[in-house]
C-alpha cells in the first residue's frame, strides 16, 4: 500500500501544481485556473448533510489526518455536502456539534470526536463546517459545497419532500437564501472553487420550465454573493438528465463560471449489467448518456460526473461491469468527476448507528484504504489526458484499458507491448487506413496467431495490420487474419498484450468481455518512456534508440 501512495503523490504533483492558482473559469468545455491551464477535477465526495450535520469520520480520525488522506489517494478536491437548514433554519444552525450529537443519543461519536477533534466539539454546526473547509485549504484541496437536500438526512426518494422546488421542504426562495447566505460565508475563501446548487432534483413536481426558472436565479444568487465560484447546475431526474439544454440554452448575465453535473451509476440502470450482454448493455447506456448530458461537451461546457461509485469489496457484478464501461467513457471524454464517496461509515444513516458504507474508499475505521487496487485504476483518470495550457506534445492517442486503468506501452525494442502506466504510454496515430502507428516511427501494431502476443510491424499493408472498433460496446480492437478469421486485442495474466477469439459480441450475458476491451483516447500528455524515442532507420532494417545509444537489429 505505501509504495502506491507514494506513486498517487507523485502523479499529484506531477499534474496539479502544490497551489493551484485560483480562482476558476471556464475556457470552452474545460475547467481552467487563472493562467488558462486545464485544472481537472479529480473530487471525492465527503458527506455532511445528515442527521448530525458534521463531517463523517470526525469521531473516527482527526481531521487533518483524513485530510491527508485525501491527498495521499490523488484527489485533488472534495465535494463538500450541505443541508440547505445548516444556514437558514436557526435553531439546527446554533447547535454546537457536542448538541446535535446529544440529540441523536449518538455518545460514543461523542466521545469519538472529543479524543480526535477536540476543538471542534464545543462550536457551532456551521463553524465546524468551515473547519473541515479550511483544513482542505491548508492541504491545498479544493472544495466544491453542494446543497445536497434541505432537511438533514439520507438523500433521496420522490416522497422525501425534498425533490423539486414546491416541496414540502423545498421552498425556493428559502432555497435561494441559503445559496446566497453559503457564497457569502465563503466568498475568499480561495479553496472554495465551486458551488453545487441542488443534488438530485426529482419527483411528480419536476418539470423543465421551474427547473430553468430556479436554477437562472440560483446561479444569480451565487455569483452575485461570491463570483469567484464555478456555479455547477445539476439535472432532472436525480440528476441524469439534461438533454433539455440541447435546444433551450442557461441564460445567464455572467460568463465564464458555468459547469453541469451528471450521476451515472451501475444501479441507474436497475440490473441490466447482470441480466444483458455487457457489450450490448455498455453501447445502449453510453449513448443514452451522450444523448442527456454527453452531448454537452461538444457545444462547449464542461461536464462534472458528481458522483460515480461502486461496491469498493468487488462483489457487485452489475457495478463491476457498469464501472469497466464507466472508465471507457471518462477516460475517452476527460470528464470531471467525484467519487461516491470518502465515507467508511456512517454516524447515524437511515436509522442505523455505524452503518458500514461499502461504496467508501476508506474502510469502517477510516484507517486504511478498503480497496487500493480500484484506486490505482483510477489513478489515470485522476490527471488531464489533454486541455489547455498542459503540454507542447502533440494529440496523439493512447491504448487504454478500462479493466486496469493502464495502457499499452513497450518498454524497450525485445520486450513484448504490455500495459503500464498511462504517462508512460506509446504515442499511436490511428490512420486513414486503421491501422495504430507509433508517432514518429514506421512500426505499426500487428496481430499474429491467436493466442500469441501482439507485435509491432513495419508492414502495415497487412490485413493482420488493420485494426477496427467493433461490437456495441465499440470497444473491441479486432483485425483480420488473410484467411478472414478475426481475433481481438487482448491482455494474459502478466499483462502482455495479446490476441484471441472476440468475447461477448453475441448476446448472451455470462461472459466477461472486459480483458478485450479498449478505448483510442486523444492525448496531448509528454511520454515519460523510451519506447517514444525508438525510430526505423529506412533501408537499414535496423532500428536506432535514441535514448540508450546503439543501433540494434531490428526483430520484426
Amino acid at each position: 500500500m505505501g509504495s502506491f501512495i507514494s506513486s498517487s503523490i507523485l502523479l499529484f504533483f506531477l499534474f496539479f501544481p502544490i497551489v493551484t492558482p485560483l480562482p476558476l473559469s471556464t475556457n470552452s468545455r474545460w475547467i481552467v485556473d487563472e493562467g488558462g491551464r486545464r485544472v481537472k477535477l479529480a473530487c471525492v465526495n465527503w458527506v455532511s448533510h445528515l442527521e448530525p450535520v458534521l463531517a463523517e469520520g470526525l469521531s473516527k480520525q482527526p481531521m487533518d489526518t483524513l485530510v491527508k488522506k485525501v491527498v495521499s489517494m490523488g484527489f485533488n478536491c472534495v465535494r463538500f455536502t450541505w443541508p440547505l437548514y445548516l444556514i437558514t433554519n436557526d435553531s439546527l444552525a446554533s447547535l454546537t456539534v457536542r448538541q446535535s450529537f446529544q440529540r441523536l443519543g449518538l455518545l460514543e461519536s461523542i466521545a469519538g470526536i472529543q479524543a480526535n477533534n477536540p476543538s471542534i466539539i464545543d462550536v457551532t454546526l456551521i463553524k465546524a463546517y468551515q473547519a473541515v473547509v479550511s483544513s482542505l485549504g491548508e492541504n491545498n484541496v479544493m472544495v466544491i459545497l453542494d446543497n445536497h437536500i434541505s432537511t438533514p438526512g439520507w438523500c433521496c426518494s420522490n416522497f422525501d419532500g425534498n425533490g423539486f422546488f414546491g416541496d414540502k421542504y423545498f421552498n425556493p426562495d428559502l432555497w435561494i437564501t441559503g445559496l446566497t447566505r453559503m457564497a457569502t460565508l465563503f466568498n475568499g475563501v480561495t479553496n472554495v472553487i465551486g458551488m453545487s446548487l441542488r443534488n438530485e432534483l426529482r419527483g411528480q413536481k419536476q418539470n423543465v420550465d421551474d427547473w430553468y426558472k430556479y436554477m437562472q436565479k440560483g446561479a444569480e444568487a451565487v455569483h452575485s454573493a461570491n463570483p469567484n465560484v464555478l456555479v455547477i447546475l445539476s439535472g432532472l431526474s436525480y440528476d441524469k438528465d439534461l438533454s433539455f439544454i440541447q435546444n433551450r440554452p442557461v441564460k445567464l448575465t455572467f460568463n465564464g463560471k458555468l459547469v453541469f453535473e451528471v450521476h451515472w451509476y451501475g444501479f441507474s440502470d436497475g440490473q441490466a449489467w447482470v441480466t444483458g450482454n455487457p457489450n450490448e448493455v455498455c453501447g445502449r447506456v453510453a449513448r443514452n448518456v451522450m444523448r442527456t448530458s454527453g452531448y454537452l461537451v461538444d457545444q462547449g461546457y464542461p461536464l462534472f460526473v458528481s458522483e460515480f461509485g461502486v461496491d469498493q469489496r468487488g462483489i457487485n457484478v452489475n457495478d463491476n461491469r457498469y464501472l469497466n464501461c464507466f472508465m471507457g467513457v471518462a477516460a475517452e471524454l476527460d470528464l470531471d468527476w467525484a467519487l461516491w464517496t470518502l465515507v467508511g461509515s456512517y454516524y447515524l444513516r437511515e436509522g442505523v448507528i455505524g452503518l458500514n458504507e461499502y461504496y467508501g474508499v476508506l474502510n469502517y475505521n477510516w484507517c486504511e484504504t478498503r480497496n487500493s487496487s480500484f484506486l490505482q485504476r483510477i489513478s489515470t483518470l485522476q490527471s488531464p489526458f489533454r486541455g489547455p495550457g498542459l503540454s507542447e506534445a502533440k494529440l496523439h492517442k493512447v491504448i487504454f484499458h478500462p479493466l486496469t486503468g493502464l495502457c499499452v506501452l513497450r518498454k524497450s525494442l525485445l520486450d513484448p507491448l504490455r500495459l503500464g502506466s498511462c504517462t508512460d504510454s506509446d504515442a499511436w496515430s490511428y490512420t486513414s487506413q486503421k491501422t495504430l502507428v507509433v508517432k514518429g516511427t514506421y512500426f505499426c501494431l500487428e496481430a499474429d496467431e491467436s493466442g500469441t502476443a501482439a507485435k509491432l510491424s513495419i508492414m502495415c499493408t497487412d490485413s493482420s495490420s488493420k485494426w477496427e472498433m467493433i461490437s456495441e460496446s465499440k470497444m473491441h480492437l479486432s483485425t483480420k487474419f488473410k484467411d478472414g478469421k478475426s481475433v481481438c486485442l487482448d491482455v494474459s495474466s502478466d499483462n502482455t498484450i495479446i490476441t484471441n477469439s472476440c468475447k461477448c459480441i453475441s448476446k448472451g450475458n455470462t461472459c466477461d468481455p472486459s480483458s478485450q476491451w479498449f478505448k483510442l483516447v486523444d492525448s496531448t500528455r509528454r511520454s515519460s518512456g523510451k519506447q517514444s524515442l525508438l525510430q526505423y532507420l529506412p533501408g537499414t532494417g535496423f532500428v536506432s534508440n535514441l535514448l540508450v545509444g546503439p543501433i540494434q537489429k531490428a526483430i520484426i
